[in-house]
């Protein structure tokens, strides 16, 4: 299959319907870079070694792919092995027995895989259907998130919710949010989600949500938000050589944290390093695997 193919593939967002669906088409791309002659190079970070680039050949007019964490990032055969492993996984999710660190290794790192392969088939495009490349990688991130919390049997949509204004004891008029993820139970929201490939130009606006959200409703409806990752390509100017950098605010995330309100989690799957270094930031953002195992339960 030619990278056009794969493009062809993943420009059209009716063939994401399911989880089967995500899983066979990181099959296709990893496929596709497991042939040494599909790309022109495998491009190193210069300061963050673990981060790779990958570079098509004159079908793709050379492009240069997003960083992929090697780390994460599993092969063909690593990927057929562990996708097997992860669907087993959700189907068994409140199992205690289950929550042990490989088992949180293979959900982080399969739901990285495919949504790296998404957004890597789209870097093929050209330059001038940037924008529509990363529309569609956010849509198709945020549907696979809905379709793997809805696999493990929770009640969840996308959507509007229409908030009541109170004034004097009754309702003034309506205000209306836009949401990503609505987690309900027996017709009542439980918890509200943000689903975004990165905080980049997003963080504030989730946190400020929350608040405006619970001050109307006088509720405290738990907000959370889900993140792929938080870097970049650049290109360094004097060598023209290429590195990654980190598109996390750490100073925003801290002082709306402390100084408006905390969200009730945060979740990455590619982690930064000083989220779990920092002692504010490591208490408030974890890896994915915990918004699964753990906190969307105590969320219903």
């Amino acid at each position: 299959m030619r990278i056009q193919d794969i493009v062809g593939i993943v420009t059209n967002k009716e063939n994401f319907d399911s989880l089967k669906a995500y899983i066979e088409f990181a099959e296709i791309y990893l496929k596709y870079i497991d042939k040494d002659k599909n790309l022109q190079a495998i491009i190193i970070s210069q300061n963050e070694t673990n981060y790779r680039f990958f570079q098509y050949g004159i079908d793709a007019t050379y492009n240069i792919t997003r960083p992929i964490n090697s780390d994460l990032f599993y092969n063909l055969s690593s990927f057929r092995r562990a996708s097997k492993e992860f669907i087993g996984i959700l189907k068994h999710i409140k199992d205690p027995k289950i929550k042990n660190s490989h088992n949180r290794g293979v959900i982080n790192n399969t739901i990285y895989t495919i949504q790296q392969c998404i957004g890597a088939a789209l870097d093929a495009l050209p330059s001038n259907k940037s924008n529509t490349a990363r529309k569609i990688n956010g849509d198709l991130f945020e549907r696979l998130i809905r379709i793997i919390i809805a696999d493990i049997g929770i009640d969840v949509t996308e959507g509007t919710i229409k908030v009541p204004v109170i004034i004097d004891g009754k309702e003034a008029f309506k205000m209306s949010y836009q949401h990503d993820l609505i987690i309900s139970m027996d017709n009542e929201v439980k918890a509200i989600g943000s689903v975004k490939t990165s905080s980049k130009d997003r963080i504030d606006k989730i946190f400020i949500d929350k608040f405006l959200y619970n001050k109307l409703t006088e509720k405290d409806t738990p907000h959370f938000a889900i993140f792929l990752n938080d870097v970049q390509r650049k290109k360094t100017k004097k060598e023209n050589k290429y590195a990654i950098n980190s598109t996390f605010l750490p100073g925003h995330f801290k002082g709306y944290t402390i100084k408006l309100n905390p969200l009730d989690g945060v979740y990455y799957c590619d982690i930064r390093p000083n989220m779990k270094t920092d002692k504010i930031l490591k208490k408030h953002i974890k890896t994915f695997d915990h918004f699964l195992f753990d906190d969307v339960w105590k969320f219903i």
